[in-house]
């Protein structure tokens, strides 16, 4: 599934919430922040391109594989980054080359 997203699968779904479920069967809410592309697609590839979700300050999630779930899209893994806290909360970052 993940090879078929581009950044024009998550570019409609800005603002919308993506909850996070945690081991314990938990989820943390979590808001697609940007979707931004960079460089360029060659020879028939994706363009690459960064999200970022913003979730609350604490607890701040190590990066890793997590399940992720929008309303619209269903649920996927998805490898996050931890990338700091701005004035909205934790920012998460995930790359797609």
């Amino acid at each position: 599934m993940l090879e078929t997203f581009t950044h024009d699968t998550f570019a409609g779904h800005l603002g919308e919430a993506f909850l996070i479920r945690l081991d314990d069967g938990n989820t943390i809410e979590t808001r697609l922040a940007e979707a931004r592309t960079w460089g360029s697609g060659s020879d028939g590839q994706r363009v690459p391109f960064t999200l970022t979700f913003r979730g609350p300050l604490s607890p701040v999630l190590p990066q890793r594989i997590y399940r992720m779930e929008n309303e619209g899209m269903g649920a996927f893994d998805l490898f996050l980054v931890p990338i700091g806290p701005d004035a909205g909360g934790m920012r998460y970052e995930a790359v797609f080359t």
